[in-house]
């Protein structure tokens, strides 16, 4: 069973409601989110935990979200940081940008716009989510195709390994890891280094 690596996400926003519905549809994604409400515990939050996605609400007035940003920027530059605001101005759009934010919402926005953002940030940041399952996709992916290349049916290259086919199906399908014994077998049977297999990685 592969081990999903969560994306860490803090919420920042002084609205209970809103915040929090924010936290329950990322938790519901299957992320690892919460929710403050203090802008002022948002340093001592990020310091003292693993994040890898922050949600920022830049408040009323929308100076005090900005100046939070910035300060957030001087512990962490890394940091994806998407604003929030329900106050959107060009001021504090260009201010936002400047300060790295990877995006700007206009609140209310749906949970769908959400998403995309989210999803843009895990593959724009390098955030992945479930590394080990898209490293088991890819060398699946590339086990497939070569197969295919070579016009082998799966109880072919069953044949060749002495593997069974619902073992290589799996691995083909990414459902299942490929042990290093088995790598060398598919890539003996193949006609390739073991190299190919993960050629795209």
């Amino acid at each position: 069973m592969s081990r999903t690596q969560q994306l860490h996400v803090l919420v920042v926003d002084a609205e209970e409601t809103g915040g929090s519905r924010l936290a329950e549809f990322l938790v519901g994604e299957g992320h690892d989110a919460r929710h403050i409400r203090e802008p002022t515990r948002a340093l001592d939050a990020l310091k003292h935990g693993h994040c890898q996605l922050l949600l920022l609400d830049l408040g009323k007035p929308v100076d005090e979200g900005v100046q939070l940003l910035q300060r957030i920027r001087a512990a962490d530059s890394d940091l994806c940081v998407v604003a929030m605001t329900e106050r959107p101005t060009v001021e504090s759009a260009v201010a936002a940008m400047k300060l790295g934010a990877f995006d700007y919402l206009t609140r209310p926005f749906e949970f769908e716009d959400l998403r995309a953002v989210v999803r843009e940030a895990i593959r724009r940041k390098g955030l992945l989510v479930d590394l080990e399952q898209e490293l088991n996709a890819t060398v699946g992916a590339r086990i497939r195709e070569r197969r295919l290349e070579r016009r082998l049916t799966l109880k072919q290259l069953a044949n060749r390994t002495g593997l069974s086919v619902s073992l290589i199906s799996q691995i083909e399908l990414g459902r299942s890891a490929a042990s290093m014994s088995t790598l060398h077998k598919l890539a003996t049977a193949l006609s390739v280094k073991m190299t190919y297999f993960f050629e795209t990685v």
